[in-house]
């Protein structure tokens, strides 16, 4: 059953270098702050100071309470190693009702 708007439910796309994502995605799922993350190689080409860089890195894929997003990105800003980190925060239009029925289980209420 797929179950439309309004939900509670978001996506933050978050890259990391190589070797330090899993660390990061363990601290956001132990805190209840995710459900799961997902990691994915990728390679990105971007402009920082200046200068054209081409490096490796890794995307989490975090799933989360839209109303937990803000934290998320917080505690994304604390630990995270870059001086700017990406946080994209995409919000959920619909999806399987059991999937986001857990989602919100396994997440903290926002405050």
């Amino acid at each position: 059953m797929i179950v439309v708007m309004p939900l509670d439910a978001a996506v933050v796309l978050v890259t990391a270098p190589p070797g330090e994502a899993s660390a990061l995605a363990r601290l956001l799922v132990d805190e209840r702050l995710a459900a799961c993350v997902q990691l994915v190689k990728i390679r990105s080409i971007y402009r920082w100071e200046g200068q054209v860089e081409d490096q490796p890195e890794e995307l989490l894929l975090i799933k989360t309470r839209r109303s937990l997003a803000d934290r998320v990105c917080a505690r994304v800003r604390e630990v995270h190693p870059y001086e700017v980190p990406e946080a994209l925060v995409l919000p959920v239009a619909s999806g399987l009702g059991p999937y986001l029925d857990w989602l919100l289980a396994e997440t903290h209420q926002a405050p």
